[in-house]
């Protein structure tokens, strides 16, 4: 055989390997991860196609056995500190096994090529392959929402209102998110009172956050957990939660928020904005941060809440500037009626997007 030839079939053979092995990891996670019959059918299909298209170049697989020389590849000795890292979790068990197949795939087109072949269906399949690692991520790492209105749950600003018939008039009144924050509970009382916060607002359609503690947020199984300046750092409760919750950061500077999202926040809480009733703020960071956050390219695309001193009188100032969303705490939790003042929040929110919306000409 010719030995360009023999080389070239060795690397379809070696690459052909990486590829169906790859494509089994990312399949057997949409199977047994995610329980997503569609995905696993998509892995499945591209296997198939990848077996077909190697039949139609008529290449002797016999003649691809033989090329294989697994001791004799100077390759396998050869290893990087990253490969063998999977510390988030199945995020990175998923992109590993993904660029392991697509470059195998982009390997076997131009080796293909070289034998005088179009490679054009090996290219098609590294496209699928790409198309269905960004859906697998997407469906164990669901990227956070864009919230209009996040309650802040305090048990003793709900002077009129136990908390869960607070979070109940919220969701009736267009809230999306709560966040529970109860800095002088223990960890224990902490447990048993988040779960039952929790449970209520999932069952409601809402979204849970918990302030500060991340293992509190893990163990009620809330949707993330929104820390401080001083609290654990992002890599540190990514580590705790793993990719399928969101973490929030409380940001006074576009500095912080910029940081923050280089760290891997999910959203950014702002501010202080206004002068709080609930907890002593010794500078404002004002409107302006949110107008310099909604205009810079490392922040635009990263969902943002306005914090601090916002209620339905005030709420208009920060919808004026286009703030898409605010967190809300004791003009909501202290009022008689929680649900009229979550209401005009979100309206007031949503009329001025809608207004904002470019008019479609027929």
């Amino acid at each position: 055989m010719n030995p360009d030839r023999a080389a070239i079939l060795r690397m379809i053979d070696a690459n052909l390997n990486r590829a169906r092995e790859g494509i089994r990891v990312v399949e057997d996670c949409a199977r047994f991860v995610l329980d997503d019959s569609k995905l696993t059918h998509a892995c499945k299909s591209i296997r198939h196609q990848l077996r077909t298209g190697l039949e139609q170049l008529d290449l002797d697989s016999d003649d691809l056995i033989k090329s294989r020389n697994t001791s004799g590849d100077v390759g396998t000795t050869i290893s990087t500190a990253t490969e063998s890292d999977r510390s988030s979790g199945i995020r990175d068990l998923v992109t590993a096994a993904s660029k392991r197949a697509t470059e195998a795939l982009r390997v076997i087109e131009e080796s293909v090529k070289a034998l005088g072949h179009s490679g054009f269906e090996f290219e098609s399949l590294r496209y699928q392959m790409y198309t269905i690692e960004k859906q697998v991520i997407l469906a164990i790492a669901p990227p956070c929402p864009q919230w209009s209105l996040c309650v802040l749950i305090t048990k003793s600003l709900c002077t009129h209102f136990d908390p869960i018939e607070v979070i109940q008039r919220s969701a009736s009144g267009g809230a999306s998110c709560i966040q529970i924050r109860e800095k002088e509970m223990t960890d224990a009382q902490m447990l048993e009172y988040a779960g039952n916060l929790t449970d209520c607002a999932h069952n409601l359609g809402l979204h849970v956050m918990i302030n500060d503690r991340a293992h509190i947020a893990g163990l009620v199984d809330a949707d993330g957990v929104h820390l401080g300046q001083s609290d654990l750092p992002i890599h540190a409760a990514r580590k705790l939660l793993g990719h399928r919750k969101w973490i929030g950061l409380t940001c006074p500077t576009i500095d912080h928020a910029i940081h923050a999202i280089e760290e891997g926040a999910d959203t950014c809480g702002l501010g202080p904005v206004f002068l709080s009733t609930t907890k002593a703020k010794p500078a404002l960071s004002g409107i302006e941060l949110i107008t310099t956050f909604l205009d810079r390219e490392e922040t635009k695309h990263t969902p943002l809440l306005a914090i601090s001193g916002i209620n339905e009188t005030n709420i208009t100032m920060l919808t004026e500037v286009g703030c898409p969303g605010v967190a809300v705490s004791s003009s909501v939790c202290s009022s008689e009626n929680p649900e009229e003042v979550c209401r005009t929040i979100v309206e007031t929110i949503e009329h001025r997007q809608g207004a904002n919306e470019p008019t479609i000409c027929p």
